[in-house]
């Protein structure tokens, strides 16, 4: 039976789609955004957490960490090129201070947990939403998983970075998805590159094709990052792109610094280019203004 690596499972969710939600976040993306609000769900690996204000340096984890990974002084701190990402240390933890990010489900536990929450859903019009990482980066499972979730009647969206297979797309998972959440970051291919590791050539055909077949059930999403993406030249070009791709419904993203303080706890660097403060809603007026201009609104 397929398994898909989880990273978390978010409950009562009133973002990422209609109604009340539950977000299952997948582990493992191909992008490497470096303003990403859940970095811990990048790596196609389970990873551990490490929350040094609730370590009491009782050494738990290192006794039990099989390739000694784990190192205590007066608070814990993990080798990371060590660890394998194994559990125990955080299973061991009396103050969870460690955390293991990342565990493995087949499509019928998966989908018992979703149904939990059928009543809420019913109720205020929501659903499901596959969201990561990317859930795109596990196609087969999100195809199986959706499918499962459509013959119930749950509706069901997907967020998107766009860098998928089409053709595996089109027939595991679109059939059986009611809203497509998809990012557009950069314009410009070689820029696109450059920031997040990975052309947009794949992206931007996607998004055409989607389109072409889908455009009621799609919404653009542009994130709107200071000194990355939320310039007068790219937004420019995104506009028009999306003008000329008649983009029916878009959406603006601010900048939060949500990722920031989460990108260590996984043994990361903060990118010291990123405002350690959310985009105030002046300059939000502004960008939603511009869109305006060009007769793209928000949904």
């Amino acid at each position: 039976m397929k398994k898909a690596l989880i990273g978390d499972i978010g409950r009562y969710a009133v973002h990422d789609g209609p109604g009340i939600r539950t977000i299952v976040f997948f582990k493992g993306c191909p992008l490497r955004c470096p303003w990403c609000h859940n970095p811990e769900f990048i790596a196609d690996r389970p990873e551990s957490a490490f929350f040094p204000d609730r370590c009491i340096g009782c050494g738990e984890c290192r006794d039990l960490c099989p390739v000694a990974a784990v190192e205590v002084d007066k608070i814990a701190g993990i080798n990371r090129s060590r660890c394998t990402g194994c559990g125990l240390c955080a299973g061991s933890c009396p103050t969870k201070a460690l955390e293991l990010v990342g565990r493995r489900y087949d499509v019928e536990e998966l989908t018992n947990i979703l149904l939990r929450d059928r009543l809420f859903y019913q109720t205020s019009g929501g659903g499901v939403t596959l969201s990561g990482g990317e859930p795109t980066a596990q196609l087969a499972f999100c195809g199986e998983l959706l499918q499962r979730l459509h013959q119930q009647g749950i509706h069901t969206a997907m967020e998107t970075n766009g860098f998928f297979a089409w053709d595996e797309f089109k027939t595991t998972c679109l059939p059986y998805l009611d809203l497509i959440l998809f990012d557009v970051k950069i314009a410009d291919r070689d820029r696109h590159r450059v920031v997040t590791g990975i052309g947009n050539e794949v992206i931007l055909a996607n998004l055409q094709k989607l389109l072409a077949v889908r455009a009621d059930d799609v919404i653009a999403r542009i994130p709107l990052i200071p000194g990355f993406t939320a310039d007068n030249e790219n937004i420019t070009r995104l506009a028009a792109l999306l003008k000329e791709l008649m983009v029916r419904r878009c959406s603006l993203l601010p900048y939060h610094p949500y990722g920031l303080a989460k990108v260590e706890k996984i043994g990361g660097t903060q990118n010291n280019t990123l405002p350690q403060k959310p985009m105030n809603d002046r300059v939000l007026h502004e960008w939603q203004c511009f869109f305006t201009d060009f007769d793209i609104v928000e949904p």
